[in-house]
């Protein structure tokens, strides 16, 4: 089936199974791999992307649902990583082993995009479904908080 879909402000044409995996078009078929696979199952968020300007788990979203819409990755939030998010990300030192990331920066733009000055607890309502193994919620929060003009 034919699909077309917008990607980090590029059109594609792609001719795939509808029930594809969204994750999969990204990474195997357009190489797109800052998107990560981590549990397949929409309970880590490390496969967050934007569909429409929403947050969805790219693991358990058809590519069917993107046909005709518009997805960006961790590669179109800024392809020369000036974000504000990126910056306070570096800045900070928040990623370890930088596994989940994309996935928490992608969730974070959205947070960010809603409430341009969130409290902390809209920070931690907007992040919860994002795990991060190493443990560095704190200086994910101050990164947001660094994003959005706060004080870390």
């Amino acid at each position: 089936m034919s699909i077309t879909v917008r990607i980090n402000g590029t059109e594609h044409h792609l001719e795939v199974d509808p029930e594809m995996p969204l994750l999969w078009v990204l990474r195997d078929i357009l190489m797109l791999t800052g998107t990560k696979y981590g549990c397949g199952e929409a309970l880590c968020g490390a496969c967050t992307v934007h569909l429409n300007g929403q947050v969805v788990r790219s693991c358990v979203t058809p590519i069917r649902r993107a046909a005709g819409a518009t997805v960006t990755t961790i590669e179109g939030l800024s392809p020369d990583g000036s974000h504000p998010l990126q910056k306070a990300w570096t800045e900070l030192g928040v990623p370890q082993c930088g596994f989940c990331q994309a996935g928490q920066l992608m969730t974070a733009a959205a947070l960010l995009k809603k409430h341009p000055r969130p409290t902390d607890e809209q920070i931690d309502q907007s992040m919860a479904g994002n795990l991060c193994r190493c443990g560095t919620y704190p200086r994910i929060r101050a990164a947001i908080k660094k994003a959005a003009g706060g004080v870390p």
